[in-house]
């Protein structure tokens, strides 16, 4: 039997690859989301790492007698004055951080065309800003879900996300509502309710991309409000925004040492006796509810129910 080289009269595929340069993607990591929240916060920086929240007491302030409108009679004015809280809540910026160690031989030999350093610290760094987000969210002390006042929690009708529902959820933050934050699967299961009712929500181009929207509010999705295992549960958040809105902001530092970009640094730590490079990464946030009316939450959101249509 003839031998294959005998037979073939060109270069095969295989051999012929061996010579040619393959085109490598930079790392491709599926846990990178838009982080909508970020881009939707307005962001109010603070000088030394704390934020004072000074409010009004509201045992006093707007009284119907303190303002009158055109006095008759020679009448006395009213007097009064408005009090502050004499212990004012500090919010101080909390910290996201990592070390990242690279052995130097590594970065060293495989630096090229993607220099190993600079792509490890590219995928820490999304990692990082994935857990700011979560944590705006989740967070005990600052994040938003640990900071909605009694009054303004609610519970959905009958589990799944009704247009009602949303409705009022406008009636606790209707002073200039900015957006819901929703987990993708309860902006669905919105999208259902409002189909089967026959209004289905339109559509606004934000950053580049399509949302949906409900009495012109855009709903904006977020992995990081979770949805409970057991129950198939979650929730809505209703907010409004921006310190002359009196709603909600985030908080950063500029100007951190190393900073690579607002309030997150990325320091040299060195080389140790073993030949591994470490480098420090952090990113400093906090988050801060102006007044009370500035969140809302519709709580029990069920995401599971679907319709057959005839």
């Amino acid at each position: 039997m003839a031998d294959d080289t005998d037979i073939r009269r060109t270069l095969s595929e295989p051999a012929a690859r061996q010579l040619a340069n393959a085109t490598k993607t930079r790392a491709q990591w599926g846990g990178i989301t838009p982080r909508w929240l970020v881009s939707f916060l307005p962001w109010t920086p603070v000088e030394a790492g704390i934020y004072r929240l000074n409010r009004v007491k509201e045992d006093r302030a707007g009284k119907p007698a303190d303002v009158e409108c055109s006095p008759r009679n020679n009448e006395d004015l009213p007097e009064t004055f408005v009090d502050y809280e004499q212990s004012p809540r500090e919010y101080s910026l909390n910290t996201v951080t990592t070390v990242l160690d690279v052995q130097t031989r590594v970065s060293d030999l495989y630096s090229h065309p993607i220099d190993q350093v600079q792509e490890q610290l590219r995928l820490l760094i999304e990692k990082v800003k994935e857990k700011q987000e979560a944590e705006l969210i989740n967070n005990v002390e600052y994040g938003l879900l640990a900071n909605i006042a009694a009054s303004q929690k609610i519970k959905t009708r009958k589990g799944s996300p009704t247009p009602d529902d949303l409705d009022e959820l406008l009636t606790r933050v209707w002073k200039e509502p900015a957006f819901f934050l929703a987990h993708p699967r309860a902006i669905a299961a919105f999208g259902r309710e409002c189909t089967r009712r026959g209004v289905p929500p339109p559509t606004v181009s934000l950053f580049g991309s399509q949302f949906l929207t409900w009495r012109g509010i855009p709903l904006v999705p977020s992995d990081k409000l979770r949805i409970n295992d057991k129950t198939g549960k979650t929730d809505i958040l209703l907010l409004r925004t921006g310190e002359k809105k009196q709603g909600v902001i985030g908080l950063f530092q500029p100007g951190v040492p190393s900073e690579v970009a607002p309030s997150l640094s990325v320091r040299f730590m060195g080389i140790n006796r073993k030949a591994i490079a470490s480098y420090l990464i952090s990113l400093y946030c906090s988050s801060a509810v102006l007044t009370e009316d500035a969140i809302a939450v519709l709580q029990d959101v069920e995401v599971g129910n679907y319709y057959d249509y005839q």
